[in-house]
């Protein structure tokens, strides 16, 4: 039986730090399902065709599907038959809202545990909002996204 792993975000954009993560993954999972989130309250800089089509690239596995998602984490993973939600834990900041979020997904999905993964040492400091913003301003983000991302990042952001 496949374990399926669902690993939700805005990926805007898909830094090293979520790779890191989508790798990690699968010591627990045979498949990682990446939900790439509409959030309307969040002003994405890319369009969520591009945030999706970034991701494919920059995680291109078989075994990872990259998939939208709008509305209820807990029914997308039950719709996809998930039995975990990796989530990444960066800093303690982070760790209130996702200890509320986890135990929500658990009441609306009993079945469905949730697994907090910490990122590589080197990737800790690392948010998609932070290399918006060093893009933005021409700094050089190679070591902090994938090429195509950096690619996509020089296009949004000419100099």
């Amino acid at each position: 039986m496949t374990r399926i792993a669902v690993y939700p975000g805005s990926f805007d954009p898909i830094t090293r730090g979520h790779e890191d993560l989508i790798r990690r993954a699968f010591t627990f999972a045979d498949k990682v399902v990446v939900a790439v989130a509409v959030n309307v309250a969040k002003q994405p800089l890319f369009t969520l065709e591009e945030r999706v089509a970034l991701i494919r690239q920059a995680a291109a596995d078989p075994k990872v599907e990259v998939r939208a998602f709008d509305g209820l984490l807990a029914d997308f993973a039950r719709q996809v038959g998930a039995a975990v939600i990796v989530r990444g834990l960066r800093a303690v900041s982070d760790f209130e809202y996702e200890f509320q979020m986890a135990l929500m997904n658990r009441n609306l999905a009993p079945g469905i545990e949730t697994v907090f993964l910490v990122p590589a040492f080197d990737l800790t400091y690392l948010s998609s909002s932070l290399v918006r913003e060093v893009a933005r301003f021409g700094g050089d983000v190679s070591q902090l996204v994938h090429p195509a991302v950096r690619q996509a990042l020089r296009q949004k952001f000419p100099k």
